[in-house]
């Protein structure tokens, strides 16, 4: 998942893209204009000019948190997605009048939002955490809540742990497992809420174009597992063991602080989203990572 934001304006036939980077050399090569010719990228300097006369805007911006957590990484974790927010929100509030200002902004945030849990589940109504990451999130939701909602419909997505064939824990969970080297984290009891990237997708466009969609959405499938169903599930789909646990005290020494993104989970359900009528195309883990794993060469899948 890259974290981009795109505005969508009308057009005749079709939607035009702009994506919104600090980089274009780095969306340029996410976004090639040979396959992506109705995409413009633009930087920070073209982005108020982008937001004036979009019918819609998708944040997505975020440094990744699955790294050592230094005062540094923190202070740019937060910064990255308050102060893109902010900013973002600014340039919607000043579009001008109806027509140029956009009617709806999706605005990401994550399920860090409710703290951890072993034991309790956690919805749309659920009460704030206590520790950093709920702490960024509150932040950054707050900012997305400055948006002019008299005008603008507000769809806060609180998303999971997103799986797809390009990035994100799966891509750094399946070579240990073609290396026969893949197994839990830590105990392995601790939950994991997960979405297939095909839903995710899904979620956005439906939050752009359904008045229906607004305020927070939790951005989850609605059968989250275990740390440790998770990799049996993994194991089997690629065709190879889950038996090599990673120790907590080895994750910590290698992450820090930022170990507690995977030694901890939540069991986030999306009971607003079900109550939406969203129909998920991957709604159990199986299912999500044996489509993934189509896409993996079958010499890699496939034991000898």
């Amino acid at each position: 998942m890259y974290s981009y934001i795109c505005f969508i304006t009308p057009n005749a036939d079709d939607h035009k893209v702009f994506v919104l980077t600090r980089s274009a050399t780095k969306a340029a090569s996410v976004f090639p204009a040979s396959t992506y010719p109705g995409v413009t990228i633009a930087e920070q300097g073209d982005w108020e000019a982008c937001v004036r006369g979009s019918s819609a805007v998708v944040n997505l911006a975020g440094m990744p948190i699955s790294t050592r957590w230094s005062p540094e990484v923190k202070q740019e974790i937060k910064r990255s997605r308050v102060n893109v927010t902010s900013k973002v929100v600014k340039y919607i509030n000043h579009a001008g009048n109806a027509d140029a200002q956009p009617s709806v902004f999706v605005s990401a945030t994550a399920i860090g939002y409710y703290g951890t849990s072993e034991i309790h589940s956690f919805d749309e109504s659920s009460p704030s955490g206590n520790d950093y990451l709920a702490e960024v999130c509150r932040e950054w939701e707050a900012t997305a809540r400055q948006v002019n909602q008299q005008d603008v419909r507000l769809v806060l997505l609180r998303i999971g742990v997103v799986l797809g064939k390009d990035g994100g824990a799966l891509a750094k969970m399946i070579p240990l497992f073609m290396m026969f080297a893949g197994g839990p984290l830590g105990t392995g009891r601790q939950w994991f809420s997960w979405i297939h990237i095909d839903d995710l997708v899904n979620l956005i466009y439906e939050s752009l174009i359904n008045p229906s969609y607004k305020g927070v959405i939790n951005g989850t499938a609605p059968n989250p597992v275990r740390l440790s169903e998770l990799c049996q599930q993994l194991g089997r789909v690629v065709g190879r063991p889950s038996w090599l646990p990673v120790p907590e005290f080895a994750l910590k020494a290698v992450l820090g602080e930022g170990a507690s993104v995977v030694l901890e989970g939540q069991k986030v359900l999306p009971v607003k989203a079900k109550d939406l009528g969203f129909s998920y195309r991957y709604p159990y883990v199986e299912d999500a990572l044996k489509a993934i794993a189509q896409d993996i060469p079958t010499r890699l899948t496939t034991r000898k």
